[in-house]
């Protein structure tokens, strides 16, 4: 990597949940470790990303963790000097005094918009397209991950996979996983994660599940669906404190750092995911699971489901892209949850292969990180761009 594009610039700010934290995070650690960038992570929320970073200190206004400088993004924001990359995360605008910075620069920054994840295929057209500034002589990029060549690829580390297979292939490994989290399943339990929002139908998922003729153990990191939990058990849910309703066990456990819920997606049979974040890392974990898309006015996130199961479950055979499909919709509120359910686990074999192979293809793919390089290079090298 050329000096000239050694400074990056990360601007997050933190909506709701995890997953803008979450992602700012892995992209800006992918990028200090793999391409020896320097990297600065500008976010308003540091407590956020405390939760899952847990050596990040929320107080500090300043700090370097794991070869990144976090800074508390403060309004009025101090005078900096720009970054030679600077990236706006998910729609956040930059300070006013960080662009007229940027335009002062005796070579502008390149500045790029980072998006979210989508399988549209319009995102495809508008991928990399410019946007001048009005009132500054800046231009400002869009890009856009995505899942095919033509996007900006989904965040994935390098040695991630060999990661992930040397763990599913060492039973001790996992062993010695479930035993840090106090929570072991029983030996012929099917194993699942759930992440969820609050709006998701975890009552008649749980009815389902209870009723299960193979028995369930269900993992829950702490304020996860909480009300819903507490209500259908019909007491507090602690860690370490599992609770049994005929064939199925909860098990509440501790909040995971990011490499920590990686594991518990590898451990389990099936993971129920949310967001952006949870739902490409569980791509990753090459095992079945079922996403809770972001809800968004006029049902607009349905399309974008929509695209994601096309793509999905294009290369399975009939009755497995049903089943995933049909699942998908139900938990997104529409369907029903217990015959969905019965007809997604009894494909999950066909599923779990399928699994694995979209796994290794996004990997093998074009990862975010390289593509930003790249992107960013290029464009450092030709303004014109």
């Amino acid at each position: 990597m050329p000096a000239a594009i050694n400074r990056w610039d990360i601007f997050c700010t933190v909506v709701d949940h995890y997953g803008d934290a979450g992602v700012c995070w892995r992209l800006a650690r992918q990028l200090a470790a793999e391409h020896g960038l320097s990297m600065r992570l500008w976010i308003d929320r540091p407590a956020t990303l405390a939760r899952l970073v847990p050596a990040v200190d929320p107080t500090l206004r300043a700090q370097h963790v794991d070869g990144v400088d976090i800074r508390c993004w403060e309004t009025p924001f101090a005078a900096t000097v720009p970054a030679d990359v600077v990236l706006e995360t998910f729609g956040c605008e930059l300070p006013a005094t960080y662009l007229d910075a940027m335009a002062a620069a005796p070579v502008h920054p390149v500045w790029i918009n980072l998006d979210y994840l989508s399988a549209e295929d319009w995102v495809e057209g508008c991928h990399g397209l410019p946007s001048p500034h009005p009132r500054l002589p800046l231009t400002k990029h869009f890009f856009f991950p995505g899942f095919t060549p033509r996007t900006g690829g989904v965040l994935v580390e390098r040695d991630l996979a060999a990661a992930r297979r040397a763990f599913q292939a060492d039973a001790a490994a996992r062993e010695n996983f479930w035993r840090a989290l106090d929570a072991a399943p029983q030996p012929d339990a099917l194993k699942v994660s759930l992440f969820c929002y609050d709006r998701a139908p975890v009552a008649a998922l749980l009815d389902a599940w209870s009723h299960s003729r193979t028995p369930i153990a269900c993992y829950v990191p702490a304020g996860v669906a909480t009300r819903a939990l507490e209500d259908w058990f019909r007491t507090p849910l602690v860690p370490g404190r599992p609770q049994q309703a005929r064939a199925l066990t909860l098990h509440p456990v501790a909040f995971q750092d990011q490499p920590g819920y990686d594991r518990l997606l590898w451990a389990c049979d099936i993971n129920f995911v949310r967001g952006e974040d949870s739902f490409v890392r569980a791509q990753l974990a090459a095992r079945p699971f079922v996403w809770n898309i972001y809800p968004q006015q006029a049902d607009a996130h349905r399309v974008k489901l929509e695209a994601f199961l096309a793509r999905y479950a294009a290369g399975l055979p009939p009755r497995p892209a049903a089943a995933v499909q049909h699942m998908m919709q139900a938990w997104n509120g529409a369907g029903d949850i217990a015959a969905t359910w019965e007809a997604f686990a009894a494909a999950r074999p066909g599923l779990t292969a399928a699994a694995g192979a979209w796994a290794d293809g996004l990997a093998a793919g074009n990862g975010l990180a390289d593509s930003l390089v790249r992107f960013a290079g290029e464009r450092l090298q030709s303004p014109s761009f």
